[in-house]
C-alpha cells in the first residue's frame, strides 16, 4: 500500500471533497491544482514485469502524481489544521518527521479526529481486525522508542476500512 493509496482510501472513508483536498494540502504547506489532485488520487500505474524495479521510472503516465512521505505527512499536517484549527500561537506549517507514513497516518489522523486508544480499538474491531492496547500503544510511539513497532498494511488498510465503515453512513 503506498502513499497514493493511503490517501485515496482516506478520502473516500471520511469522504473527503476535492475541493476540500486542495485546501487541506494548502493548510499543510503544499499548492496543488484541482487538476494535480486528480493525478494523486490515481492508483499507481500497473507495471510489466519486464520493466526496470525501480519505484520511481517514469513511465509516461501523466495521469499519475506519486506521492512521497514528507507530501503524506503535509497533508495529514494540513488535515489536523482542517478539523481542529491552528495551535495557538503557531504560525507557520509543523515541522516534517522522517516516520515511516502508515504510523503518521495512524497518529495524525487520531489527534484530527480526536479518537481515544479505545476509539481506535473500535475502528480496527469493526473491520475485523483484534489489536491489544499494548500493540496499539506500540505503533503510537515515538520512533526510537524502545517499544516502538513499525505499523504494516494490514493495520493501516484495516484501520481505513474501519474509518469507513463508521464515518460513511
Amino acid at each position: 500500500m503506498d502513499n497514493n493509496d493511503i490517501l485515496i482510501r482516506l478520502r473516500y472513508a471520511l469522504d473527503i471533497k476535492n475541493n476540500d483536498m486542495v485546501e487541506i494540502f494548502k493548510l499543510g504547506g503544499i499548492q496543488l491544482t484541482k487538476e494535480d489532485m486528480q493525478k494523486v488520487l490515481t492508483k499507481t500505474p500497473e507495471r510489466d514485469e519486464d520493466e526496470d524495479d525501480s519505484i520511481f521510472t517514469d513511465n509516461g503516465n501523466d495521469d499519475y502524481m506519486p506521492v512521497d512521505n514528507a507530501m503524506l505527512e503535509s497533508f495529514l499536517n494540513g488535515f489536523i489544521i482542517h478539523k481542529r484549527g491552528r495551535q495557538e500561537g503557531q504560525t507557520g506549517t509543523p515541522p516534517l518527521t522522517n516516520e515511516p507514513s502508515k504510523n503518521l497516518l495512524l497518529k495524525k489522523v487520531k489527534i484530527a479526529l480526536q479518537l481515544t486508544s479505545e476509539d481506535m480499538l473500535e475502528i480496527l474491531q469493526s473491520a475485523g481486525v483484534t489489536v491489544s492496547k499494548s500493540e496499539l500503544s506500540g505503533l503510537l510511539r515515538k520512533q526510537g522508542h524502545k517499544n516502538y513497532s513499525l505499523c504494516g498494511d494490514r493495520y493501516a488498510r484495516n484501520f481505513l476500512k474501519g474509518l469507513a465503515l463508521k464515518y460513511r453512513k
